[in-house]
């Protein structure tokens, strides 16, 4: 039989001296920073999958029309979510705008937030009805099977017209205000979020605007959060909407993104803001607002 080795303690060869205390935090130290790459690697790729996601650049502004929008990232976790917002021009003229959430908060949530907004982007194209595009959409996320689902608000607007029809799946409702001082948060009834229910109906409510007005579709991450009941942001939204109805758009989308600092949420947000000059001729009828 060998010999038993012994160290005295503090030895430099000892199980606890300090040469093996520096070895083993020189090896602890080394798993952690091989961790810390591959979350900045699972960061950078979820943000540039997001980025490529959400649309590049809003449609060139139809006479009339004015639309900008805004993003912001969550507080944690991959500082990326499902929150989405998109504008097109559609062939007869009008405009579709929209904007969802997506359930999650991660790779896969942006991954079907990209495949929601292409799906009902294509749908879009093929019926004037905004219940039918949310109809279809839903159909065709159901039919994928990936058990995710999606919150949404659709509008189409004719900016020549001034007619405005609206539908929402599950969605935060949408605010408004008007030139002549009139304002408000657009109640009217909606559906089940998509990808929950096969053959679910999407009321679709219609409106004439007659003068000046401003529309914003956000999503709750603005709106909601631990410090703020989704009624008061919506409300904070409306004042600042009615008081900056001649601002800039895009000083009006900034802040009411910036709202979400208020509620100290931890989502992501969104915000599409859309400022109508109002019937070229300069009528103003007897008081239709988007509700």
């Amino acid at each position: 039989m060998g010999r038993r080795r012994t160290f005295l303690p503090g030895s430099p060869n000892s199980p606890d001296s300090p040469v093996e205390e520096l070895l083993t935090l020189g090896h602890l130290a080394g798993e952690a920073l091989e961790r810390v790459k591959l979350q900045r690697a699972r960061v950078e790729l979820a943000a540039a999958l997001q980025r490529y996601l959400l649309p590049p650049k809003l449609p060139d502004q139809p006479p009339g029309l004015r639309i900008a929008a805004r993003y912001a990232p969550a507080r944690g976790g991959l500082d990326v979510g499902g929150d989405w917002y998109d504008a097109f021009a559609l062939t007869d003229g009008s405009v579709a705008m929209a904007i969802g959430d997506v359930q999650g908060h991660d790779v896969e949530a942006v991954a079907f937030m990209g495949q929601v907004r292409t799906g009902l982007r294509a749908i879009a194209h093929t019926t004037t009805d905004p219940g039918e595009v949310l109809e279809g959409t839903n159909e065709l996320l159901l039919s994928m099977g990936c058990g995710l689902f999606a919150t949404c608000t659709f509008v189409r607007f004719d900016p020549r017209t001034g007619e405005l029809a609206a539908a929402r799946a599950g969605h935060v409702p949408m605010v408004w205000a008007t030139a002549s001082g009139r304002c408000g948060v657009a109640m009217n009834d909606g559906g089940l979020p998509l990808g929950i229910q096969s053959a679910e109906k999407y009321p679709v409510n219609r409106r004439r605007l007659t003068e000046p007005c401003v529309f914003v579709l956000l999503t709750d991450g603005v709106v909601e959060g631990p410090s703020c009941p989704l009624e008061s942001g919506l409300d904070t939204v409306m004042q600042l909407v009615t008081g900056g109805i001649d601002a800039s758009v895009e000083d009006l989308a900034a802040q009411v993104v910036a709202v979400a600092d208020l509620t100290g949420h931890s989502d992501d947000a969104a915000v599409l803001v859309a400022c109508y000059d109002g019937p070229a001729n300069g009528s103003l009828a007897d008081g239709a607002d988007p509700r």
